[in-house]
């Protein structure tokens, strides 16, 4: 993950937040969950900054979108608390990894602040621009 394809990752994600009438938060990861690139849409919330980096470094760390994650972080499930390891992390939709054309991870997008279902679509649609 270079600077330079990130920007092209946020330009995509603005667009498809846009299309949606949505004003959100984007963050992009390379694949040690190191931050490269990172964009507070005109109008978005302040909190959801801190969501996005963190649900993009859950999918980087773990190599696994933090919506899958969710599901085995509930109440009872086999990684209940994971939200409290590693500085903080986010177990709902809108974090998604980034793949290259042979299907290695080079990072991973997180986007918050529309609706969780509208978060995780950006991201996919991001995920899906490296397809």
């Amino acid at each position: 993950m270079n600077l330079s394809t990130a920007e092209k990752l946020i330009a995509c994600a603005r667009a498809e937040a846009e299309k949606g009438g949505f004003a959100v938060c984007i963050a992009i990861v390379d694949a040690a969950a190191h931050p490269i690139a990172f964009v507070r849409m005109d109008g978005a919330n302040i909190g959801p900054a801190d969501v996005s980096q963190k649900k993009a470094r859950t999918a980087a760390l773990f190599q696994t979108d933090s919506l899958q994650l969710g599901q085995a972080a509930q109440p009872g499930g086999a990684i209940y608390t994971l939200e409290h390891t590693n500085g903080g992390l986010i177990s709902f939709g809108g974090g998604v990894v980034l793949r290259d054309r042979n299907g290695a991870v080079i990072g991973a997008v997180g986007v918050a602040g529309a609706t969780t279902e509208a978060d995780e679509a950006i991201a996919q649609s991001v995920a899906a621009s490296l397809r």
